[in-house]
């Protein structure tokens, strides 16, 4: 029980201590949330769709992240637009962050053998960064380097902490991306997120008495940029399919990897495997129908920390429809067109 303690202290401390760090959540079912990460992608499946995924990562490590979304986009195919909207919520420790986006892409068909299209799409929003200050040990007192730690005063002795302020920041968040499909084949496609790469500061003054030494944070919301692909092998004649997906993710420092295998049968049915390098393997299983779609993946932790780690549960839902087509009116300027 020390020992969880003691890694869950650490977690909240590396979300201080570290300025430069991948911030945005990672997903084992990237394939079927890939708005999250590029928003090209909006309206190019031809379909109006809500999708929901909620996931719960290293469950009975305290502090571990919780992270849930919304996430919803269609086309205008009269405009060759798409349009959509994301909303995640991912709380790491002592810190949550809340990510609001507007998304719109532009659709550019290709008359290929295989129809085809690409798509250019940006987003725009509002990020804010929270980091709750009742996380702190009462040990670590007067310790300026921790945001939140709470005046503390044991009479005569006169022991003080820094008596921060709750940190709370929002401030303006963009991303762009490109992406290529092929319906139902093939799909790739390259973003960026955070591109304003804006720098969070929170800071107070040493206070009137001065054992109170106040703090300085830095906080940097680092870009993030995503590769993202997809091929699909049909067998007897669409009865069943392999479809192996790839997310590529880097800030510049960091990269992680996920390499996916999905075999779906009779376009209902489905199972699968991700491979997080360095990280962990998850099984996946799912089912869709009547625009319905739902699916869950277990991580089996392969890191350092899965001996205090009971796994991370995703779940995914989502319901897609095609946008009815508009009748289209017919007008007449003269009332003898009317005639036989």
């Amino acid at each position: 029980m020390k020992k969880i303690l003691t890694l869950s202290l650490t977690l909240s401390l590396s979300i201080v201590h570290f300025v430069k760090a991948q911030q945005d959540p990672q997903f084992t079912q990237f394939m079927y949330i890939k708005q999250a990460y590029n928003p090209a992608f909006v309206g190019t499946d031809g379909t109006i769709c809500f999708n929901a995924l909620y996931r719960q990562q290293w469950v009975n490590f305290p502090g571990a992240p919780k992270t849930g979304l919304f996430a919803f986009n269609m086309p205008i195919a009269k405009y060759n637009l798409g349009v959509g909207m994301y909303i995640a919520n991912d709380q790491l420790g002592a810190m949550a962050q809340t990510l609001v986006r507007a998304q719109l892409a532009y659709h550019i068909h290709i008359p290929t053998k295989i129809p085809s299209l690409l798509s250019v799409g940006v987003d725009g929003g509002v990020l804010q960064t929270k980091i709750n200050g009742t996380f702190i040990a009462p040990q670590t007192m007067n310790d300026p380097l921790i945001p939140s730690n709470p005046l503390y005063n044991s009479g005569t002795l006169g022991q003080y902490g820094t008596n921060s302020p709750l940190l709370n920041k929002i401030i303006p968040d963009f991303s762009l991306g490109l992406y290529y499909a092929m319906p139902n084949k093939m799909y790739v496609g390259l973003s960026s997120t955070h591109l304003a790469g804006t720098v969070i500061q929170g800071s107070q003054a040493t206070g009137l008495n001065p054992q109170d030494p106040g703090y300085n944070l830095s906080f940097d919301v680092t870009r993030h940029y995503y590769l993202i692909s997809g091929y699909t092998f049909s067998f007897s004649g669409g009865e069943h399919k392999l479809t192996p997906n790839i997310k590529i993710k880097t800030d510049g420092s960091i990269t992680q990897a996920d390499f996916n295998l999905t075999y779906m049968l009779q376009n209902q049915f489905w199972l699968g495997a991700t491979y997080r390098l360095q990280d962990a393997i998850a099984p996946m299983v799912g089912w869709q129908g009547k625009g319905f779609k739902i699916g869950y993946s277990y991580d089996i932790t392969l890191s350092q920390i899965k001996g205090y780690s009971a796994g991370t549960h995703e779940i995914f839902l989502g319901y897609c429809m095609k946008p009815k087509p508009v009748p289209k009116k017919a007008s007449h300027w003269n009332v003898r067109y009317f005639e036989d």
